[in-house]
């Protein structure tokens, strides 16, 4: 695992914040993947949140397929999966109970990134965490000039 931070290219960068403000009033969610052994984020992979339709405002779940067909593209690639995106609506950006379950479930050894990109204010924004258990460590996150 890379302890260096996340650095998105300015697409990846445009791509997840359009992707959050064209799901409003629901949370989107997707992939982001680089070159192994860094955290240079160059992919992102937009992934359908599935969760139950009353709950999408408040959670999110990765379509399975869509999921795997992000892993497949980024193998294929020669590239890594690095974490996860998702964006919250009307709260801050910061990884809710629920998120946080959700990373001991799908990342037991708190290898990816988690980055959350808040709308609770007109100017989207971005913050990043590590989860591993019930322990969450915010970490930088950049985005290369362009």
């Amino acid at each position: 695992m890379s302890e260096e931070p996340p650095t998105l290219t300015p697409d990846v960068h445009r791509a997840v914040i359009n992707l959050a403000l064209a799901h409003v009033p629901h949370e989107s969610c997707g992939l982001f993947a680089g070159p192994p052994g860094s955290m240079y984020v160059d992919t992102f992979f937009p992934i359908e949140n599935v969760a139950p339709p009353e709950r999408r405002r408040e959670i999110y779940t990765l379509d399975g397929v869509g999921q795997l067909d992000a892993e497949k593209s980024a193998d294929a690639a020669g590239s890594s999966i690095l974490g996860v995106m998702h964006s919250h609506t009307h709260t801050l950006a910061y990884p809710s109970p629920t998120d946080v379950a959700d990373a001991a479930r799908f990342d037991e050894f708190g290898v990816w990134v988690f980055l959350i990109v808040s709308l609770e204010h007109p100017e989207p924004y971005m913050r990043a965490f590590r989860i591993n258990g019930d322990v969450i460590k915010e970490v930088p996150v950049a985005v290369e000039p362009g």
